[in-house]
């Protein structure tokens, strides 16, 4: 064929090229290679979409922020933030919801979702997360120092706590993390930041309620030392005593004229 022939031919679409695709033709310095045309229904020629490389560099993702470690509320204010870990105990947990249903006082939960507290109580507690009004934070799925674990275990631990507070309320308890114990190191930071959680949630001031011995005029002693503005506060559904000093911790917050309010309200999504 003769190469005006060929080149009208190839034109129209009607030229057959033998062999795989990319077939070789002689070697000039502007045309390597000829790829198989693709006809369109209007008759112009097309040529197929350029594929990557298999060994072609990927773009390069970019490193998570650094994460951040939190102790007090933002600026001045008469804020408080009460943040209630763990959920040991089933009857603590659902007491402490019908007050905070009754009471209308906004507060931020850190379950570990290992409990069974959580589940028996989720249908009363889901609207209060779903109105605002209450706050999931992430505390890991069974409490471990997460400083002992290798990353993945860390990893894993934020990821299934993950899940299970999604699955179970409807919600994405990113950016707020409080690692068991506050033990927590630059390593287990950059894991978690990794995954979306770059706010360490910490506290500066106690309810003292960590232990099983404490009493309710231990805790309530606790909540008239660090129930101040600014604070965030730490407390915990493990033993019954909490359960009975409610009220008496909510006169001390507003005798003082604080406004309770959860992470999200102080700091944002």
């Amino acid at each position: 064929m003769r190469r005006r022939d060929f080149l009208l031919a190839l034109a129209a679409g009607t030229v057959a090229l033998t062999g795989c695709e990319g077939a070789h033709l002689p070697s000039h310095p502007a045309r390597k290679t000829l790829v198989r045309a693709r006809p369109l229904s209007n008759g112009l020629i097309t040529s197929p979409a350029v594929r990557p490389h298999p060994h072609a560099t990927r773009p390069h993702r970019p490193a998570p922020p650094p994460a951040r470690v939190l102790t007090e509320l933002p600026g001045e204010s008469r804020h408080i933030a009460l943040t209630i870990d763990d959920g040991v105990d089933s009857y603590v947990v659902g007491t402490l919801i019908d007050f905070v249903k009754a009471s209308h006082i906004r507060l931020t939960f850190f379950p570990n979702g290992i409990y069974d507290s959580w589940t028996d109580h989720a249908k009363k507690l889901r609207p209060l997360v779903e109105s605002g009004q209450v706050q999931l934070g992430n505390h890991t799925w069974s409490h471990p120092d997460l400083t002992s674990l290798r990353d993945r275990d860390v990893a894993g631990q934020i990821r299934r706590n993950d899940h299970f507070l999604r699955d179970t309320f409807g919600v994405h308890a990113a950016p707020y993390l409080r690692p068991p114990y506050g033990f927590h190191d630059k390593r287990t930071d950059r894991i978690a930041a990794d995954l979306g959680y770059d706010l360490i949630t910490m506290w500066y001031g106690t309810l003292g309620d960590g232990t099983s011995s404490i009493t309710a005029d231990q805790i309530l002693a606790s909540g008239r030392q660090w129930l101040d503005a600014g604070r965030i506060v730490i407390g915990h559904a493990n033993q019954d005593p909490i359960s009975h000093v409610y009220g008496q911790l909510l006169d001390i917050i507003r005798s003082r004229r604080l406004h309770m309010v959860t992470l999200a309200d102080a700091f944002g999504r």
